[in-house]
């Protein structure tokens, strides 16, 4: 019997086939009989093929097509999760394009570097608050020095960044319980309950919500399971409330980011140890036995692998979500990732499951 990295080489050389014999013979086709339901003269094979791949070129190639930019003077935005990573980043460069920057800091209080670093910016528009994105108090008492500021400055909140979020790893029967409530608790329930504290501020300003989900929020994979189902939920609750923000003017996108594990930090070798004995430790003494150290040790070497794996440089994030925020016409969804990523998620979320699960798993 064939091997499954054979079975996955053979699928993927017969698509390859599939694809070429379509696009050599079915596209002119189709192309020649629309030319001809249009009474134009038809076209030829290469005529076809060139001005398709010519197609291709300019949607890779070509920059980000303007669509407007909206006013940056009297505009606060709100960005969770401003300790490390993608927040912190953001928190200063959208400050630095003029934007009045709400930092909300998990680790104010508690003299967190990141808090500490954007207070050194010593700016007027640089307002770094304690925010605990699951501390129903916290959220509200942060609206409330909001709308103070707010109605000082004569400014509006313009967006909400919701970036604050979690990660975890551990099959499914190794993971608690309390570990899928906690990270659907940050990633979930904390866009949510910072979205719906906002929501009225940034409904009179017809303005902006951004959520940031995951590539992960589109597709499953092993080990991963408590944090792909917050960012699935994310990404649903975005849909709804992009359809009911829609009557109001009030644009919601949503950023699903690839591999950044290296340029965020967000997994080092000491959260794998760590979260590895803990996983190991906690398991059911017949989970351990039927699945055998061997198995769980080969996983979190995968694990591992990881840590120095994905992008080093967050500029494409940065830069979709800016778009997010200050295009007069932004994307529902924004994709920053690396080319392989962006194959499997259309593969897995366009393609038959049974060719998927051949190809990744």
């Amino acid at each position: 019997m064939a091997s499954l990295p054979a079975l996955r080489a053979v699928l993927l050389v017969a698509l390859s086939v599939f694809l070429t014999v379509v696009l050599g013979f079915g596209l002119p086709a189709l192309l020649n009989a629309f030319m001809r339901m249009l009474g134009l003269p038809e076209t030829s094979v290469t005529e076809c093929i060139v001005a398709l791949y010519a197609v291709f070129v300019l949607y890779v190639a070509t920059p980000r097509i303007p669509r407007g930019l909206v006013e940056v003077k009297g505009k606060a935005v709100l960005i969770t999760g401003c300790d490390t990573g993608f927040g912190y980043a953001l928190a200063k460069h959208l400050h630095k394009l003029g934007f009045i920057v709400f930092a909300g800091c998990l680790l104010k209080d508690k003299g967190g570097d990141g808090a500490k670093e954007l207070e050194e910016l010593h700016s007027d528009r640089m307002k770094v608050v304690q925010l605990d994105v699951c501390n129903e108090e916290q959220v509200n008492k942060a609206v409330d020095h909001f709308r103070e500021i707010l109605g000082e400055s004569e400014a509006v909140l313009w967006a909400v960044v919701n970036n604050a979020g979690v990660s975890t790893f551990g099959e499914v029967e190794f993971t608690s319980m309390d570990t899928y409530k906690h990270v659907s608790e940050v990633n979930l329930w904390g866009t949510i309950r910072v979205t719906k504290a906002v929501l009225p501020l940034i409904r009179r300003a017809k303005g902006r919500v951004v959520n940031v989900a995951s590539m992960y929020g589109r597709m499953g994979n092993i080990m991963r399971s408590p944090y792909c189902i917050s960012k699935y939920a994310v990404e649903a609750f975005s849909d709804c409330l992009r359809y009911e923000m829609k009557a109001w003017g009030v644009k919601v996108s949503v950023i699903e980011p690839g591999n950044f594990i290296v340029a965020t930090g967000i997994l080092t070798r000491d959260i794998v140890a760590t979260t590895a004995n803990k996983l190991w430790s906690e398991a059911p003494s017949e989970v351990k036995e039927d699945y055998g150290k061997t198995h769980f040790e080969q996983n979190m070497a995968l694990m591992r692998s990881y840590c120095s794996s994905g992008q080093k440089d967050t500029v494409s994030v940065l830069d979709d979500i800016t778009d997010a925020i200050m295009s007069k016409r932004p994307h529902t969804r924004y994709s920053p990732m690396e080319p392989h990523w962006w194959i499997r998620m259309q593969v897995m979320t366009h393609l038959p499951g049974a060719i998927s699960d051949l190809l990744y798993f």
